[in-house]
């Protein structure tokens, strides 16, 4: 699978004025395709760019990150992954990113068939309490280096399979018969 470049997506949006960041954008990206049938490229722009679209270049690369993660979704191997800045960034920044993949995520959730994510039941709804939970993570001065680096990747691994879990649990909700009854928005 080919894993998109976090700098270079994220200087894709900045130049196309893009209403959020390249994590939360990602996030977004995400919820949507779990909770929403019939999912598009043009519906994802309209929720990050202000015009809706995309010029050429940027277009390409933001398909291409579309297709990417939409792929990832449904293969059964657990390839998904989320787009955060790499490892040479300061723990501040990739924890500051995490949370932010994390708020789109639920954002895209919500803006799909699911009307509050955050009550829906057993492990589908404790797991978007977690992601609430996660949307307001920070690091913790108090721990070593070590330690938050230790905390971060546990919390990554942890929102990626979560993610993967949630795909599968709410196929039901994507279905067309789910469509036609989901309010709109």
């Amino acid at each position: 699978m080919i894993h998109p470049d976090y700098a270079l997506i994220q200087q894709l949006l900045v130049q196309e004025r893009s209403l959020t960041d390249a994590a939360e954008a990602h996030g977004t990206l995400g919820g949507c395709l779990c909770g929403a049938a019939g999912y598009r490229l043009e519906d994802w722009l309209k929720e990050i760019l202000p015009d809706g679209a995309a010029r050429a270049g940027a277009g390409d690369a933001l398909r291409g990150l579309f297709e990417a993660t939409a792929a990832a979704l449904r293969q059964p191997d657990m390839e998904f992954e989320l787009l955060l800045p790499d490892d040479a960034e300061t723990i501040e920044v990739r924890t500051a990113a995490l949370a932010h993949w994390c708020q789109g995520f639920l954002y895209g959730l919500g803006a799909g068939s699911i009307a509050d994510a955050s009550e829906l039941p057993g492990e589908v709804g404790e797991v978007v309490r977690d992601f609430i939970e996660i949307s307001r993570a920070g690091v913790d001065a108090a721990q070593d280096a070590e330690s938050n680096e230790s905390a971060y990747a546990e919390l990554v691994e942890f929102v990626r399979v979560a993610v993967q879990l949630l795909f599968e649990e709410l196929a039901s909700a994507r279905t067309p018969a789910a469509r036609a009854t989901a309010p709109l928005h």
